[in-house]
């Protein structure tokens, strides 16, 4: 599917509880993303935030991954196929480099704030 022809509702991004706390691991999914890049830069975001919050000082890159694996939470692009950014592509590089703060800010380009800025205004 192409960038330039978004689904109905734009692009979703699906998150996934990877400690099985969630039916069928879905925690939620996330719709209203204009493009596919979108979509994927939260995705990736995202799933950088989760591991980020799995890592402790002193934790080998095993353990980080080990503790992603068993608390953290994966996302995807839904219906993207092979357009979509995929966790595994990155998990490596992740878990091995501690993440900047804009490498976890998903929630600027979540595309629910839009709009919430207006009402906060109004408020």
């Amino acid at each position: 599917m192409s960038d330039l022809f978004a689904p109905d509702g734009g692009w979703r991004v699906r998150i996934l509880d990877l400690s099985g706390g969630a039916e069928e691991g879905i925690v939620e999914e996330i719709a209203g993303f204009p493009t596919l890049m979108h979509a994927n830069a939260f995705a990736r975001r995202y799933v950088r935030d989760s591991v980020e919050l799995c890592r402790a000082p002193g934790m080998s890159t095993k353990d980080v991954l080990e503790a992603w694996f068993a608390f953290g939470e994966d996302a995807l692009v839904v219906d993207a196929e092979q357009g979509g950014w995929r966790s595994a592509n990155e998990l490596g590089d992740f878990v091995d480099t501690l993440a900047g703060i804009e490498e976890r800010d998903w929630r600027a380009i979540d595309p629910r704030r839009d709009g919430q800025d207006d009402d906060e205004a109004d408020e």
